[in-house]
């Protein structure tokens, strides 16, 4: 059975949002910037805030310019720590295979704007 996007669900189930944002060295928004942060999140979850969450970190700088990671996995975003698989990446991190750790640094409730830092655990070629 196919579920339809439910407009006034607490959950933003069947909701899909679109990111591109600065990808940066460090968690303070002023930090350098490295990159890109781009993909979507999906609300999945019907009875918790829980999203499919597919992007590729695309680094523009340094040893890593032009690489990028490929992330996917399930965000329960309200959970302290969450753990999502590095399922591929180009250039330096072609065939890269490993998982990353998602924590919530800042969040507007009013905007839904927020801070996670992403630490990565990569293998590859």
């Amino acid at each position: 059975m196919i579920q339809k996007a439910v407009s006034n669900s607490s959950t933003s189930f069947g909701s899909i949002t679109m990111t591109d944002n600065a990808l940066t060295s460090d968690v303070p928004v002023n930090s350098t910037v490295v990159g890109q942060s781009q993909g979507f999140y999906a609300g999945a979850a019907q009875r918790e805030l829980g999203f499919l969450m597919a992007m590729n970190f695309a680094f523009k700088t340094g040893k890593y310019n032009g690489s990028t990671i490929t992330i996917l996995g399930r965000n329960t975003v309200f959970s302290k720590v969450r753990e999502m698989t590095v399922v591929g990446g180009s250039g330096i991190f072609r065939l890269a295979r490993g998982y990353v750790e998602a924590r919530t640094k800042w969040f507007d409730p009013k905007t839904g704007d927020a801070t996670v830092e992403y630490n990565c655990y990569v293998l590859h070629y």
